[in-house]
């Protein structure tokens, strides 16, 4: 019984980050970045750069792609993905922001981090790059008070936070 009840718990904070759509991790670069051009993505199945309207594409596979474009350096076509994506959903409003934001368009990145967060409270990723956005900006107690709700939400040991913390210590924000 406490081995049944003990393991969901583990997990609870990973499931989070999972939902969250952050990683630790640099995305690995595919055919996406090394092959496709103009915000194109590119589908295994087909072996070919698909348009990201292309219904043989996931959410997934958009998500992916825009985070291994924006990655790259390349948020104009992380944009034209998120532009076939559905606009109300807070991971894509997130990744608006995110491209926003490392564009310098931070006001307008900071709508969308809000946005998300309204979408969906407990987005500790939104959460992480709205404070490292504050952090930048030298402005710790906002960035401080996202660092709270992201470990009010779940968000303990997680890249969310920890990529948080590391903002507000260095005044530096991640690239992923």
């Amino acid at each position: 019984m406490l081995r049944t009840l003990l393991v969901p718990a583990l997990l609870l904070p990973t499931l989070a980050f999972a939902a969250g759509g952050g990683s630790s991790t640099p995305p690995t670069s595919t055919n996406t970045t090394k092959v496709c051009e103009q915000g194109y993505v590119y589908d295994d199945n087909t072996r070919s750069c698909l348009a990201p309207q292309e219904s043989s594409l996931t959410d997934d596979n958009r998500y992916d792609a825009v985070r291994e474009l924006a990655y790259a350096g390349r948020y104009g076509d992380a944009q034209i993905v998120l532009s076939a994506m559905d606009q109300a959903d807070d991971r894509t409003l997130t990744y608006w922001g995110f491209t926003h934001r490392k564009m310098g368009n931070t006001d307008l990145a900071m709508v969308y981090y809000n946005d998300a967060i309204t979408t969906n409270p407990d987005n500790i990723l939104a959460r992480s790059y709205m404070g490292q956005a504050h952090a930048i900006a030298g402005d710790k107690d906002l960035a401080m008070a996202q660092l709270v709700e992201i470990k009010a939400r779940g968000g303990r040991e997680t890249w969310a936070e920890k990529s948080l913390e590391w903002a507000i210590e260095r005044g530096v924000g991640y690239s992923y």
